[in-house]
């Protein structure tokens, strides 16, 4: 008889699967084409960026998938990094997770929301922090009503965001390429390192590919978590690196690359060209749709993480943090949240919030993949319900890959690095000051 305090495992591959590509997809297959255009200069370099992006991302999540089925606990990969490095690094990535990621990801998306909003009703450029500002405060409020008011939120768009990128994929497929589109030779654009321009392209790529890191949460409750884990996370990352190259491939073949390049209204204005005025706006309409949830996502989950950081005693002022709505919603910690994010919206743009999130967290990943090789030689009779197919190549392929974009990053947006790397040590006075209040 399976005991009350066990998962169910009563979860197929089909659930598994529709998991992991709605982890994933978000709002940066629409808007990160135009960062990843600005990098690399040129369609081939671009498109093999997508591509790379993609085989790092399948290895990362196989990685990744090790952790989380030998260590299923609450708090994902901070728990992993406790696991394997000690308290101070997974309060470290806590920390990183808590005030630089999910506000990152939450001003990012918000700035995107607002650009496109701008767009849609030709209003002033200078609108579009506050009314980011109103859309994460809106979808704050909506969550204090508690997790079944996000939930329903978070269903609703769920389905919205897979129909522009349906449609653009389809519709754009029947079009002849309005450009040329070359993917051979593999170049770099004019004045563009081919190295740092591919770099630059990867860590711009990885925001779109960004979610992959939850999809091991379910291995608890798979029915054959040895057979169906790592089939769910290959092949549906695979899937949407297929869905990522085609809509990508769609707005270089309508677009010439240098209209892409630094437009965030890239795919409204490709939406346009092959659907018309009305079609071009009903799209930008599912993509604000898509958007709206994307923040709604990050603000639900994320605003838990002080919570539960705070009852464990780990921050100042952890009564405030623990505060909470009739309905059971964490409203303090989202507050502090959507402050930050906000901050973020007002000092920087789309791009360089997604890039300093990535670069954090993109840290702390690369630990865990170093964590699997580690604790296969530690704690070599750990209870493993899944391994890493391929061991050690795919983890090493993670690593290497992940390692890459970080040094390179650290050379080439040298400013943007030391930001994150600052704001993450931030963490280390409070971790002191916490353990001697203890």
């Amino acid at each position: 008889m399976q005991n009350e305090t066990e998962l169910k495992r009563n979860v197929g591959f089909f659930p598994a699967l529709s998991v992991v590509m709605g982890t994933v997809i978000g709002a940066g297959v629409f808007f990160k084409a135009s960062s990843v255009s600005a990098e690399t200069g040129s369609t081939s370099l671009a498109m093999l960026a997508w591509f790379l992006g993609g085989v790092i991302t399948i290895c990362a999540g196989l990685t990744g998938a090790e952790l989380a089925a030998a260590i299923p606990e609450t708090g994902g990969l901070t728990k992993y990094i406790e696991h394997i490095y000690g308290d101070f690094w997974g309060f470290l990535a806590g920390w990183a997770q808590a005030f630089i990621y999910f506000p990152a990801n939450i001003a990012a998306i918000s700035v995107i929301f607002a650009t496109q909003l701008v767009n849609l009703f030709h209003l002033q450029q200078s609108y579009i922090v506050a009314i980011a500002i109103l859309a994460a405060v809106s979808i704050l409020l909506i969550n204090c009503l508690g997790a079944k008011a996000g939930g329903l939120l978070q269903s609703v768009t769920l389905v919205v965001k897979l129909i522009p990128i349906a449609v653009i994929v389809l519709f754009g497929l029947m079009q002849q390429g309005l450009v040329d589109f070359s993917l051979f030779p593999v170049v770099a654009g004019p004045h563009h390192n081919f190295l740092t321009a591919l770099g630059n392209g990867l860590l711009a790529t990885l925001f779109a590919y960004d979610g992959w890191i939850h999809v091991g949460n379910i291995a608890g409750e798979l029915k054959n978590p040895k057979r169906d884990l790592p089939g769910a996370i290959s092949l549906g990352i695979g899937l949407v690196m297929i869905v990522y190259l085609l809509i990508n491939a769609i707005f270089l073949m309508t677009l010439p690359i240098n209209q892409i390049s630094g437009n965030l209204n890239a795919a409204s204005d490709v939406s346009t060209i092959l659907f018309g005025a009305i079609g071009g706006k009903l799209v930008t309409i599912g993509i604000l749709i898509s958007c709206y949830g994307a923040v709604n996502g990050y603000i639900m989950t994320g605003m838990r993480i002080p919570y539960a950081m705070a009852v464990k005693k780990e921050l100042p002022f952890n009564n405030f943090f623990m505060k909470l709505t009739k309905e059971g919603a964490p409203w303090a910690s989202g507050v502090i949240e959507v402050v930050v994010a906000s901050i973020m919206m007002m000092l920087g743009a789309f791009d360089t919030i997604t890039n300093m999130l990535i670069f954090v967290i993109w840290t702390f990943y690369c630990m865990a993949f170093a964590g699997v090789i580690i604790l296969r030689k530690r704690e070599p009779d750990l209870y493993r319900p899944y391994k890493v197919p391929l061991y050690p190549v795919i983890p090493l392929i993670a690593l290497i890959g992940g390692s890459f974009i970080l040094i390179n990053t650290l050379f080439t947006q040298t400013f943007l690095a030391a930001i994150g790397i600052v704001v993450t040590l931030l963490g280390i006075p409070v971790y002191y000051h916490t353990k001697q209040r203890k």
